[in-house]
């Protein structure tokens, strides 16, 4: 069931009295999880009640999270909950949603940072590079033990079985030399 929209606007998504979700864009009914999986696919919406066009979209956001707390791994600590909790009526609660969003804004931008610094090391490692050569030989062991275990993405032309002959090879050599460290 595919969530997107037309090149990038607001899905609308109406909320029946009956707790029933309707996702207009697709013209089905949807689950709290499709929600859930819009968020992470950056699908923009907008949940609205679908009898006084009321804005439900944080309450909903808000169920998910409550969902996700309950049922998953829990990413909220218990203290900072309370913290969280005692903000409102306090002075400062105006300025905590734009505190926390800037917060969360820099945290994804330093974790794009800290993945790309890891995919561009990995290039330059040579233990990285090993490893992922590892990584590829343990995964033609398995396409060749177990048909199907390795997934379409993963699999590799029969003209490439020079390179799994040279990594054997490598791998023969690093055994060598493991053993005449053990003596």
């Amino acid at each position: 069931m595919s969530s997107e929209s037309k090149s990038g606007e607001v899905v609308i998504i109406k909320k029946y009295a009956n707790r029933r979700l309707y996702n207009t864009s697709t013209s089905s009914y949807i689950t709290l999880d499709h929600l859930a999986q819009m968020v992470k696919d950056n699908v923009d919406f907008k949940v609205l009640d679908a009898k006084t066009g009321a804005d439900l979209t944080h309450a909903i956001l808000t169920q998910i999270i409550m969902d996700e707390e309950a049922t998953g791994e829990q990413i909220l600590p218990t203290n900072f909950l309370r913290q969280l909790i005692s903000m409102y009526g306090n002075s400062m609660q105006a300025f905590l949603p734009g505190y926390l969003e800037a917060s969360m804004d820099h945290f994804r931008d330093n974790q794009a940072k800290m993945r790309k610094a890891i995919e561009e090391s990995i290039g330059t490692n040579p233990l990285a590079q090993i490893a992922q050569r590892n990584m590829e030989m343990f995964k033609a062991a398995a396409a060749a033990f177990v048909p199907g275990a390795v997934g379409k993405d993963d699999e590799k032309p029969a003209a490439e079985g020079g390179e799994l002959d040279a990594l054997r090879s490598q791998m023969a050599e690093m055994q060598k030399k493991l053993d005449q460290l053990v003596k």
